[in-house]
């Protein structure tokens, strides 16, 4: 198991963390691929009353000549339509999993949803994902739906998860 980083900051990410982002999602196999575009959009005012929240983890190094060189570690996207966030992807690179990065920007994500006085939390995973199930489900999310041949590329049936906040 990783070891797992000693000076970790969640924060909000800024347009300027988009490159970053898209390397560190095109090294996860697992997580949803998106272009710039859809992820310069996030930023976008919305006039529809969608909220959008992308948040990053960060480690600093604990050598003082690197100090002002954090690795982005992992991230969470997720958007509220009220009275419910959904999270739509979260990735942690790969040499940071299983050190407890996913279950600390998972709870940013639910401590905002309480914040917001909102009623759940839900997503869709890969059926396949067994991984990612096991964490939400660990996480306190329960099964609530499945929609058949959801994904594409390849195609693959999406399994619906919810955390209740009420």
């Amino acid at each position: 198991m990783p070891a797992s980083p000693t000076l970790l900051k969640i924060r909000d990410a800024t347009p300027g963390d988009i490159p970053s982002i898209i390397a560190l999602e095109r090294a996860a196999a697992s997580a949803a691929h998106w272009t710039e575009s859809q992820y310069q959009a996030l930023f976008s005012p919305s006039m529809s009353g969608v909220q959008n929240l992308i948040l990053l983890a960060e480690a600093a190094s604990s050598k003082p000549h690197l100090a002002n060189q954090p690795s982005l570690l992992g991230f969470l996207v997720a958007r509220r339509i009220s009275p419910e966030w959904e999270l739509e992807n979260i990735v942690v690179a790969p040499a940071s999993q299983r050190t407890r990065i996913g279950r600390q920007l998972l709870k940013a994500l639910l401590d905002k949803a309480r914040q917001t006085n909102s009623e759940s939390v839900f997503l869709e995973v890969r059926d396949s994902n067994t991984a990612a199930r096991a964490f939400y489900e660990k996480s306190g999310f329960r099964q609530v739906g499945h929609r058949k041949s959801y994904y594409q590329g390849p195609v693959e049936d999406a399994l619906l998860y919810r955390f209740d906040l009420r």
